[in-house]
């Protein structure tokens, strides 16, 4: 290749190049990649630095920098009499230069795992409208206490908090050893509490530590998807178990026959159905957890906002032979940005579980932990659940009350203590699939209660609406909508029907 057509290349390269970064760095990384895409071939003399400054309008300097740093990274050789060329050293490792093809719907290199991962996207997709589920309202969390609590912890260049912090914040590991004890009549050390970034790591974490590939993991059918996730792409076999009006119903087969290695479960209060698992079926999970020594994962997602009249026994609580590990979070009583969750593991996993939390995702946010665990102390926390429970049973009741004023007979509200959803089914049998993609046209947007379900057997007709982000004062239009919606398509079905 001529010296003069070198020439044309980088100039035309350096034109291409994005500006924004430093000159130097500009025609390092645009000479790197002709080299790299073979425009600028083995042994090709580069133009000498005077006369490829001046072809740029750059300063000498500048371009004896850039061809420097390609001559120490081994792209250029530079010979003192003979001039600087591209390095024969790189000729046998570049492969011939070809179009890049853009990546469609196989989802060319991912794994399998990553395909299965890709392909259930229910969460991303959509992320703000009228009553989607599990959204908070953040307008009334008390951001001034937060900021200042914050700022406290800044002012005081406390610099321990901008370490790894093993396990978690030591204060606020106590201060929730003592929230637990009394809300959730658990018996746990502050060493057995473990800060997470959420509760999907929590579950990943689980599902790393205590089972391995091709292991079955009993789960609530219909169930939470977001945990049916983790756990399938942790390459375990999720067994789908029947759900009924109390909880998790496992058949006399189920018990009878093998056992799992892992039950993911929410009994306080079921996702989506909102069902309590009633004393008699905890005690029964809890002596089958014992006899067959499998682990129970139970989810807490939402007890703070429930409205029970009084405090609900956990499943850890109850349990005296330690199968349980417990899962809490703050992102639904507090703001899910704050992505802060924990487990309680029993005493003998404490060692496993803070060395796996460490090792696999390093633990950090101690300034959000610090934060977090003064505005509990200082009593702000159960402040907050408080009044949010009394605005989130307001927006329930009405929500619950316009639909069944207008639907009447053609949908049912099931009286289940939820915090942040309603479930609502359709008595005639409805696509709500469909209709959730038509809720989405109008800008509503709901979960079709069908994409809860595993097994075909399991599967409900209805919406699962997030009432908590949504005002009392601004729900009828979103909610008209709805019920316009559902009498469409139930005229659609009728007409159908009569053909």
């Amino acid at each position: 290749m001529s010296n003069q057509l070198a020439r044309e290349i980088i100039q035309q390269a350096f034109r291409a190049q994005p500006g924004g970064a430093g000159q130097r760095l500009r025609l390092y990384l645009c000479v790197r990649q002709a080299i790299l895409e073979q425009r600028l071939e083995s042994g090709t003399v580069l133009p000498p630095t005077r006369v490829l400054a001046a072809d740029l309008g750059l300063g000498r300097n500048t371009v004896v920098r850039a061809y420097d740093l390609l001559v120490a990274e081994g792209y250029l050789d530079s010979v003192v009499g003979s001039g600087t060329f591209v390095s024969d050293k790189i000729r046998d490792t570049l492969t011939p230069p070809h179009p890049r093809r853009m990546i469609g719907t196989r989802r060319e290199g991912l794994s399998r795992r990553g395909n299965r991962i890709a392909a259930n996207a229910s969460s991303s997709r959509v992320q703000a409208g009228a009553f989607i589920p599990g959204f908070p309202d953040v307008a009334h969390f008390p951001f001034a206490t937060w900021r200042r609590l914050v700022a406290k912890h800044l002012r005081h260049e406390q610099r321990h908090l901008a370490q790894y912090g093993y396990g978690g914040y030591g204060p606020l590991k106590a201060v929730l050893a003592d929230y637990l004890r009394v809300t959730r009549m658990m018996s746990c050390s502050p060493r057995q509490i473990m800060i997470v970034n959420g509760s999907h790591q929590a579950l990943d974490l689980c599902a790393r530590l205590l089972c391995d590939a091709g292991d079955t993991v009993w789960m609530e059918d219909p169930g939470y998807w977001g945990a049916r996730n983790v756990l399938s792409a942790s390459d375990l076999t999720v067994a789908p178990i029947r759900v009924d009006a109390d909880g998790l119903a496992p058949t006399d087969d189920e018990w009878n026959g093998p056992p799992p290695r892992m039950v993911f479960v929410s009994p306080s209060s079921q996702y989506p159905t909102g069902a309590m698992l009633p004393l008699e079926r905890r005690l029964r999970l809890l002596d089958y957890a014992e006899k067959n020594r499998i682990w129970i994962i139970e989810d807490d997602y939402d007890n703070e906002i429930c409205n029970h009249s009084r405090p609900v026994a956990s499943l850890f609580g109850l349990s005296t032979a330690q199968r349980v590990v417990y899962i809490g979070t703050f992102s639904k009583v507090l703001y899910p940005g704050l992505r802060l969750a924990y487990l309680v593991v029993p005493e003998d996993l404490v060692e496993a579980f803070s060395i796996g939390n460490a090792e696999l995702y390093r633990e950090g946010r101690m300034l959000e932990q610090a934060a977090l665990a003064e505005f509990i102390e200082a009593g702000h926390f159960t402040g907050h659940i408080r009044r949010m429970r009394g605005i989130y049973q307001e927006r329930r009741d009405y929500l619950r009350n316009f639909l069944e004023a207008r639907l009447g007979g053609l949908i049912d509200t099931p009286d289940v203590l939820t915090g942040l959803h309603l479930p609502v089914r359709f008595v005639p049998p409805l696509d709500d699939a469909t209709l959730a993609s038509q809720a989405l046209l109008n800008g509503v947007v709901f979960r079709p209660l069908s994409m809860y379900a595993i097994h075909p057997d399991n599967h409900l007709c209805g919406m699962n609406l997030g009432f908590a982000a949504v005002p009392v004062d601004k729900m009828d239009a979103p909610a008209g909508t709805l019920v316009r919606l559902v009498e469409e398509a139930l005229k659609s079905e009728d007409g159908r029907a009569r053909r």
